[in-house]
């Protein structure tokens, strides 16, 4: 059993923190917060032990009724593996902390690449990570990225990727994101650093981003075009993408016709917080002009590095391989949008807690 600890209990670290606990060769040691929040009563009635993430806030925890466990240092004594899932540029001011507990860390896409000894995608670089001290998984834009490339590069050749991403302006509980009624270049110059990023984990892929910000909170958009070295078949592009379990082609025949649709596709399904942990690939936008492969794809940025956390804390702390790795990840959170959705054990889970 790999023991493992999660420093930070927001969108990404609360679902972290239950794929770990679905993991049968995984036990999560515990959580952090760093204040006595709402987040807090969904971590007890987990039954997850909670640790202060900053020391100097013990006594808000206290006159707020929550029984601590201990500190973030009891944490990471703890543990053979934290996760560090605070907001952007914390993880940066954590990793000495970890160093100093000489406990591996996983970090999360808001990081920079310089934070890690590698940059991490089970996809494309899994064994990147192992034996590592510390690994960023890659962002939510990069990941959904990784593991589209990846598999056209391994078929096809990529001569070059371009993509325009159209992000969302906020996660829906944060309230103070924007933009509110506008569309943002984000940045305005090009390439925007999911491209550098996506380099980060497959080098040798040409790829050009361009981002917006656009004012909803549901997902991000990505319009792909990819200059493929051979002429595929547009009918085995859609059989390739298929195969992939994290990628989810959206059939037409579905009628979901966006964002929106998908999430409450997922949620109707028994997904916990209808997540969509695959990238969702619209299957009638896949064409071929020549070399020109052209679609569109879904990004849920709350939910696609979830899968990506728990192979690299195996790629890191175990021999378990890529295929292995995946595999049981998939299978115990019930990965792949088919017959199969909801059927993990994190979803069962997810719906005994809500009965």
């Amino acid at each position: 059993m790999t023991r493992v600890g999660v420093n930070g209990y927001g969108t990404i670290g609360k679902r972290v923190a239950d794929a770990v606990a679905a993991q049968p060769d995984m036990e999560l040691v515990g959580v952090t917060k760093a204040s006595p929040d709402y987040g807090v009563e969904a971590a007890v009635r987990r039954g997850y032990d909670l640790y202060a993430a900053v020391d100097d806030r013990v006594d808000e925890f206290a006159a707020a009724g929550v029984d601590l466990a201990g500190s973030l240092d009891d944490l990471l004594d703890a543990v053979d593996v934290i996760v560090d899932c605070a907001p952007s540029g914390v993880g940066e001011r954590n990793a000495p902390v970890y160093e100093a507990h000489d406990t591996p860390a996983v970090f999360q896409g808001g990081e920079d690449a310089a934070v890690a000894e590698a940059s991490f995608n089970a996809r494309g670089r899994f064994e990147a990570a192992r034996d590592a001290d510390t690994v960023r998984v890659v962002s939510c834009n990069t990941t959904a990225l990784s593991r589209l490339l990846a598999p056209l590069d391994e078929a096809y050749g990529i001569g070059k990727a371009r993509v325009t991403l159209v992000r969302r302006g906020g996660d829906p509980s944060e309230t103070d994101r924007g933009p509110i009624n506008d569309i943002v270049p984000d940045p305005a110059t090009v390439p925007s650093h999911h491209g550098p990023d996506v380099n980060e984990i497959l080098p040798d892929v040409a790829v050009d981003t361009a981002a917006l910000k656009a004012p909803v909170t549901g997902m991000h958009t990505h319009s792909v075009n990819v200059t493929l070295e051979t002429e595929p078949d547009e009918n085995d592009v859609r059989d390739l993408l298929a195969g992939e379990d994290r990628i989810f082609l959206v059939p037409a025949a579905a009628g979901i016709d966006g964002a929106g649709a998908l999430k409450e596709y997922a949620a109707d399904a028994g997904r916990p917080r209808g997540d969509l942990w695959e990238n969702c690939v619209w299957e009638e936008s896949i064409s071929v002009t020549g070399r020109d492969l052209y679609l569109f794809q879904n990004v849920h940025q709350e939910a696609d590095v979830v899968p990506e956390n728990v192979d690299a804390i195996r790629a890191m702390a175990t021999d378990v391989g890529r295929a292995e790795s995946m595999a049981r990840t998939n299978e115990t959170l019930g990965v792949g949008l088919d017959s199969r959705l909801g059927d993990g054990e994190l979803a069962r889970a997810e719906l005994a807690a809500d009965d």
